[in-house]
């Protein structure tokens, strides 16, 4: 399907125009992307950085719902049970690639394990988050779930194929398949950097429906979270920023200026991950490893002209450390603790938490992440997906380097927002790429 269109000659009359296109747009003096436009503007009078012009806007063409889909095999080669770690974003990514091998091997789909985990405060499962009536009705004709397992299957536990760590060339149908037809019934957690381009089109279009149109939240946590929508002052922007005492000790950065609550609670997560020094230390963070503070992080919203006086909501737990070098500049900012208050809000843990704040941010009028992690590319494919293309990643490389440079006040700032004003290209969505297949000019 997806062969039979790139060949068509339209495809290539689109990228000769898209190509002169993009020649004409970069090297125009009246182009966003030129060097004199609006650097010499003071900071107050440069617009918004979301009214610079695209040079690439993707969409979603749904081409797995354009015809039917292949008749799934009347037998079964076995069960397969997706077993998810992490954040609730990383095991939704996990998930959908899950679905994606289920229908490669032709296997019947188990609902997920969702890991309780102690670190993440969590002990929701898959059916605390999703309704799972709507999603085995939704993938009906791409992949066969089940809630139970047969009697025979149902009283043994299924036998682990760990393929969490397997990169690049690693082959389900070779390395997991025997398993499945000798055992009848496995758990995987999918590997890594999968390649899915080896994948058939029927799986690709299990995997993208299950992401796309079949994963809803549960009729509760859906209510809660338009309550949560509904009582941010609009239009707003979600702001996803990682400062927490974990997430700092697991980049091995270092850090001046931090009190000493925030250093000590920094230490205490480090455990035998020690930061690193000297040269080391000023390639790491020169690469762009280093999670933004929130001071700098308020620094680079300036520089991109975005208003003090923006709504935000802190997409974000509550471990978040000196939060107060955003609140001081960035004043109108709002979280789930100061605007629900309910018991069943104060019940709820880490999945559900999150889920909400996932809800927040593909429903929000803009977007900023300040990392690129799990949730940043699912969020950004999502809000791709849904046309909402407002949607941003700070820079902490360009960050980085212009403050090595010794670049401050007005120079850094203007520093900063070429850096962005260049970089602000919107690629084919950060999670799934390949449910993604057009683009417009």
């Amino acid at each position: 399907m997806i062969d039979s269109l790139l060949k068509r000659p339209l495809f290539g009359i689109t990228v000769i125009t898209f190509a002169l296109f993009l020649v004409i747009l970069l090297f125009s003096s009246s182009s966003p992307f030129s060097s004199s436009s609006y650097s010499s503007l003071p900071l107050s009078q440069r617009p918004e950085i979301w009214t610079l012009r695209r040079v690439v806007g993707w969409r979603p063409c749904k081409w797995w719902l354009q015809e039917a889909p292949s008749a799934l095999p009347a037998k079964t080669n076995g069960y397969i049970r997706v077993d998810c770690y992490g954040g609730l974003n990383q095991m939704r990514r996990d998930f959908c690639d899950g679905v994606g091998i289920a229908r490669l091997l032709n296997a019947t789909l188990v609902l997920p394990k969702f890991e309780a985990a102690a670190y993440w405060n969590e002990s929701s499962g898959f059916t605390d988050v999703f309704d799972v009536d709507y999603f085995i009705k939704q993938m009906s004709g791409f992949v066969k779930v089940v809630k139970e397992l047969p009697g025979v299957i149902a009283s043994k536990e299924p036998f682990r194929v760990d393929c969490s760590k397997r990169k690049g060339q690693f082959d389900y149908v070779e390395s997991v398949l025997p398993s499945l037809l000798e055992h009848q019934y496995i758990s995987i957690t999918p590997a890594m950097s999968q390649r899915r381009d080896r994948y058939p089109l029927n799986a690709k279009a299990a995997l993208c429906q299950a992401c796309y149109s079949a994963l809803r939240l549960t009729n509760s946590l859906y209510k809660k979270g338009n309550e949560l929508l509904q009582a941010i002052p609009k239009p707003f922007m979600s702001l996803h920023l990682r400062f927490e005492p974990d997430m700092v000790a697991y980049s091995q950065c270092e850090y001046t200026g931090l009190s000493s609550d925030s250093m000590e609670a920094i230490e205490a997560a480090r455990g035998d991950r020690k930061p690193w020094t000297g040269e080391t230390a000023r390639i790491w963070r020169n690469r762009g490893k280093c999670p933004l503070t929130p001071n700098e992080t308020a620094l680079i919203l300036q520089a991109l002209s975005i208003p003090m006086e923006t709504n935000i909501y802190l997409a974000a737990g509550d471990g978040i450390m000196e939060l107060d070098g955003l609140t001081s500049v960035y004043t109108n900012v709002y979280t789930k603790s100061t605007l629900l208050t309910g018991e069943d809000f104060r019940s709820m843990h880490g999945n559900t938490k999150a889920a909400l704040d996932y809800h927040i941010s593909i429903n929000s009028d803009y977007y900023v992440a300040t990392y690129f992690g799990n949730m940043d590319k699912m969020v950004a494919a999502m809000r791709a997906f849904k046309g909402l293309y407002k949607t941003l990643f700070l820079n902490r490389r360009s960050f980085a380097l212009l403050t090595s440079q010794g670049l401050r006040g007005k120079e850094l700032m203007d520093a900063l927002w070429k850096a962005h004003r260049d970089d602000f290209v919107m690629s084919r969505g950060s999670a799934l790429p390949d449910c993604f297949c057009e683009f417009q000019l």
